[in-house]
């Protein structure tokens, strides 16, 4: 590999916790929900780490731009396609978070091949970037890590190749889970049904 190689400003992709659970769709959803009876009226954040410039390290700006399509405040989301929180805005917004905040962050990451397009779930924060070697502070009370690919010798070309459409039906997942939570009026159906549109008859 050239050392002049230049890569976008991602957080890498988060490294799964050692004591994360290894959930579908379904029992992510009950994930959500405990995270919901347990911080019930109280105020949530949504931390949604990665970058637009890589396919695989997308999945946390669609996460916040679906987020806030389906009702969440700005005040409640961090990270959308707009405006990614990446590696090199990361460390300034953890600076200004409020301590006293329920973090839920959420970040694409690597794992097993059986893994893909399931997710790893924490009661505790991820660590962005330690898949690709990167050094940055663990973030959230709750964590998810969508596993959007393999873990292998490259993890930088592995997250650039992802699979667009399990990435778009990942972040589908996230935010229908945390909408039927917290803005249960919301209507995503129409991302669904336009990602599920095959053009058949």
């Amino acid at each position: 590999m050239s050392s002049v190689r230049r890569y976008p400003p991602a957080s890498g992709g988060a490294a799964p916790r050692p004591g994360a659970k290894i959930a579908d769709a379904a029992e992510l959803r009950r994930f959500m929900a405990g995270i919901a009876d347990r911080h019930r009226g109280e105020p949530i954040l949504f931390l949604c780490i990665g970058t637009d410039r890589s396919t695989g390290d997308s999945l946390g700006p669609w996460v916040g731009t679906l987020l806030r399509g389906a009702g969440f405040p700005p005040a409640a989301v961090i990270g959308t396609l707009e405006s990614p929180c990446d590696a090199d805005r990361l460390p300034e917004l953890l600076a200004s978070l409020s301590a006293d905040a329920t973090t839920i962050a959420i970040d694409a990451c690597l794992g097993r091949p059986e893994h893909i397009g399931k997710f790893a779930v924490a009661e505790e924060a991820l660590e962005p970037a330690k898949a690709v070697g990167k050094a940055l502070p663990p973030v959230g009370t709750y964590s998810v890590a969508g596993i959007v690919g393999a873990g292998g010798p490259k993890p930088y070309w592995t997250l650039q190749t992802a699979s667009l459409r399990r990435v778009l039906g990942m972040a589908l997942d996230i935010a229908q889970a945390a909408a039927a939570e917290w803005r249960p009026e919301a209507d995503l159906q129409s991302w669904r049904a336009i990602f599920y549109n095959s053009g058949s008859s």
